[in-house]
């Protein structure tokens, strides 16, 4: 784990009925009453709101999340990703802990993401692939385009609410939380987006997990092409992909709300089919080799082993700002 202090949520099911009432505890721990079914681990995109993590616990499920170094009420420089290895790494220490107690080991695992936390998912998958059960991934960054001196790598943090919240009024609830980045996203943070969005798109067809991924068609902050990318290369022998038409970046908190409701009965529908119990022999059988290299700042993703035969890329894709614009339509 990194050294610096991390802010930890979890949200719990109750037992009293569909719904459930949310209490708030202290030190920004979010809890639902005990006991829930199956274990979700939660990467937060840059302006993710509690919501999700309500939702998913009414329907059942256990949910937990962090805020990265830097991000939210972290400690660290705001918004300043020194190194994605490093993000990753700190997910995968706490949400592993998480898993290995006693009342979740014999949960299923499921990773949940959105944006940038949708590349976060992808790569803790990468890192151990036999430990995570499945994934939500809602409009995830996992491709970018190669004419870097073309990309608007500096967007002001507006022009992305802008572009990425439909209902006006849930726009401006986000432009007034004072936790989210306001200002332009650091260089280094964007170097950092850029190579591990590069090294995602050269290894999708090694994703193998089972997963669901939502994209809004009118997203203008990452191309549905890059979920038509993923769904189409990935080894998976269980994945789905639906593109909602009309709809924006902001699936879960910026729509209007029938809108939203719909996005979140698909996935808790997505995770009741593949939420099972696990018994250590399950797990054992379902051991795989990790990957010889894994994203670690420089040699994982330059150098000619990355570079030779890599097909040149033709569509735009994402890097902190606006992408290119590609319609694909796609029943669930």
């Amino acid at each position: 784990m990194a050294s610096s202090e991390h802010r930890i949520e979890r949200w719990l099911a109750t037992t009293t009925g569909p719904k459930a009432s949310c209490s708030k505890a202290q030190h920004n721990v979010y809890s639902l009453t005990d006991p829930h079914r199956f274990s979700i681990i939660r990467m937060r995109g840059r302006s993710m709101s509690a919501e999700c993590g309500v939702r998913l616990a009414a329907a059942g499920y256990g949910v937990f999340g962090m805020d990265y170094e830097g991000h939210g009420k972290s400690m660290g420089a705001r918004c300043y990703i020194r190194s994605f290895r490093r993000l990753v790494d700190d997910c995968s220490h706490f949400f592993k802990s998480i898993c290995e107690l006693g009342e979740y080991r014999g949960k299923s695992r499921f990773l949940y993401g959105e944006s940038m936390g949708g590349a976060v998912a992808l790569l803790l998958h990468r890192k151990d692939p036999a430990f995570w059960d499945g994934a939500v991934l809602v409009a995830p960054m996992c491709k970018v385009e190669d004419v870097i001196p073309k990309w608007k790598i500096v967007p002001t943090k507006q022009d992305v609410i802008d572009a990425a919240f439909k209902d006006p009024v849930k726009r401006e609830k986000i432009r007034r939380n004072k936790l989210i980045y306001q200002d332009k996203p650091r260089l280094k943070t964007a170097l950092e987006m850029l190579r591990t969005s590069m090294f995602i798109e050269d290894s999708l067809s090694q994703v193998k997990l089972p997963f669901f991924v939502l994209h809004g068609e009118a997203d203008t902050v990452t191309d549905p092409e890059v979920s038509r990318a993923l769904y189409e290369r990935a080894a998976s022998a269980d994945k789905t992909i639906k593109l909602y038409p009309g709809m924006w970046h902001g699936l879960t908190a910026g729509e209007p709300n029938e809108n939203v409701e719909a996005i979140f009965s698909d996935i808790v529908s997505w995770l009741n089919q593949r939420s099972r119990s696990w018994t250590m022999d399950d797990r054992f059988r379902k051991l795989v080799p990790a990957p010889a290299k894994f994203i670690d700042g420089d040699d994982a993703i330059d150098g000619k082993a990355q570079t030779q035969g890599r097909p040149r890329r033709r569509r735009p894709g994402l890097l902190c700002g606006l992408a290119g614009r590609t319609h694909h339509h796609a029943e669930m």
